[in-house]
């Protein structure tokens, strides 16, 4: 890249990793904040603050490991798309978790719907959270209700499911 070549864009990120032109609008702000001096680079001891803030929680450790294998030079500092393939990791992380809690839903969601009509009865959701927890007084079931089977139908999708499930 020479001097007048623009800033890395998503594009040219993307092929090393993958992430979504929102992720690195995110990161790219994130970045940003942190490169006070304005140089292109923050040090390493800011990048547990930053995925924290990004609401990534990691410890020290995990991260120390992953920033040795990225500062090959040790320098202590990590260019933008050095941050972002840490980052990457992460976020990938978080991506494989959320998509196996879907896998894991869809299969209660198809053992409650018996009969496969791609629905369950608001009665047998009412059933389902009040086995989720037992404290739940029938007005706060109604309540919960009410708001999920907002149409009145008495019944509830997949995706309502998934919703009220992951909040």
């Amino acid at each position: 890249m020479s001097w007048m070549d623009p800033a890395p864009e998503a594009v040219d990120l993307s092929e090393a990793i993958t992430l979504s032109k929102d992720q690195l609008k995110v990161l790219r702000k994130g970045f940003d904040t942190f490169d006070t001096e304005k140089n292109g680079k923050i040090t390493c001891a800011n990048i547990n603050i930053i995925l924290d803030m990004l609401g990534h929680a990691t410890d020290v450790g995990t991260v120390q490991k992953i920033v040795s294998e990225i500062d090959h030079q040790g320098t202590g500092t990590l260019s933008f798309e050095d941050f972002c393939t840490l980052a990457s990791r992460f976020m990938t992380e978080e991506e494989e978790d959320s998509e196996a809690i879907k896998t894991e839903l869809r299969e209660a969601f198809r053992l409650y719907d018996k009969e496969g009509n791609g629905y369950i009865t608001t009665e047998v959701l009412r059933e389902i959270l009040s086995e989720l927890d037992n404290n739940m007084s029938d007005e706060e079931l109604d309540q919960m209700i009410d708001e999920i089977d907002a149409d009145g139908s008495g019944t509830v999708d997949f995706d309502e499911f998934m919703e009220v499930m992951t909040g």
